[in-house]
């Protein structure tokens, strides 16, 4: 898979631990006007990374809905985010920071 292929990728870092958070599920579906439509899934490697989850699908503007499956006993069991792909050209990559007690997240590049 070139890596500079257009998709929606990601990173879950344990900021309680300092380390890579391996092992989460994460589903990507895509938000149409009258339908919500199953884009791709992975599950995190031992660097926390899913590098496409789209599954090789082609990207294509429009809003997507991430949900990732934190488990393990957290007071966050499920963080889920909705991000607007408007140019479908370019690589998305949304990170996700959990901690015990709070989760942030941001546009990587």
């Amino acid at each position: 898979m070139p890596h500079d292929r257009p998709t929606i990728s990601t990173h879950v870092l344990d900021t309680g631990t300092g380390r890579p958070a391996a092992g989460i599920q994460v589903r990507c579906l895509r938000l149409d006007e009258d339908a919500v439509k199953a884009a791709g899934e992975g599950t995190t490697d031992g660097d926390g990374r899913i590098p496409d989850l789209l599954d090789g699908q082609q990207l294509v503007a429009g809003l997507y809905r991430l949900s990732f499956d934190l488990g393990g006993g957290r007071f966050f069991e499920k963080v889920t985010l909705e991000v607007r792909v408007d140019d479908a050209s370019r690589r998305y990559h949304v990170p996700l920071l959990v901690a015990p007690f709070g989760v942030s997240s941001y546009r990587g590049s």
